[in-house]
């Protein structure tokens, strides 16, 4: 009898192997740490434009008129236009790249709500503090909420890979 190969354990081998092949040779030595600790935390703040919320629209296509569209707005529980929630989520994944944990950070997985509407035009200001580490793996709990009235616009946690720099 031959033994039987998923092709499953197949493509997971192939994988690997390319990525050894393609991937630089560097010892554990050239490598440090990115070190962040439980309990670090960062700040953004950011006021959307209705030119951004077009200029989003456009990249992605989502040009649904509740974001775009005062008339149609005004005739929905909102009032007026509002910001996607997913560039509200992009302030997140800046803070995350950029300030901490920092460049090279990917993210895993997220768990977001969006308890209220974020209008052109307010200042939000996006929190992120990490709860858990685990090796590589950061648990970060995220916010944004509207600075002059403290209305949460979005609340949840992402897991992060926290990203390993080559030494100096």
């Amino acid at each position: 009898m031959f033994p039987v190969t998923s092709s499953h354990r197949l493509w997971w081998t192939e994988l690997r192997r390319r990525i050894c092949l393609t991937q630089p040779v560097l010892s554990r030595q050239h490598f440090e740490h990115i070190h962040i600790r439980v309990g670090d935390r960062a700040e953004l703040s950011r006021a959307f434009t209705q030119t951004d919320v077009v200029t989003f629209s456009q990249l992605t296509g989502d040009v649904n008129p509740l974001h775009l569209n005062e008339d149609f707005a005004k005739h929905t529980k909102f009032g007026k236009t509002i910001v996607h929630g997913v560039l509200i989520n992009g302030l997140i994944s800046a803070l995350l790249g950029t300030k901490m944990p920092g460049p090279g950070c990917v993210f895993l997985s997220q768990e977001i709500k969006f308890p209220a509407p974020l209008y052109i035009g307010e200042m939000v200001l996006a929190s992120a503090e990490v709860k858990k580490l685990k090796r590589f793996i950061a648990i970060i709990a995220v916010s944004c909420f509207v600075i002059e009235s403290k209305k949460t616009v979005m609340e949840g946690w992402v897991k992060v890979m926290i990203p390993e720099a080559p030494k100096s």
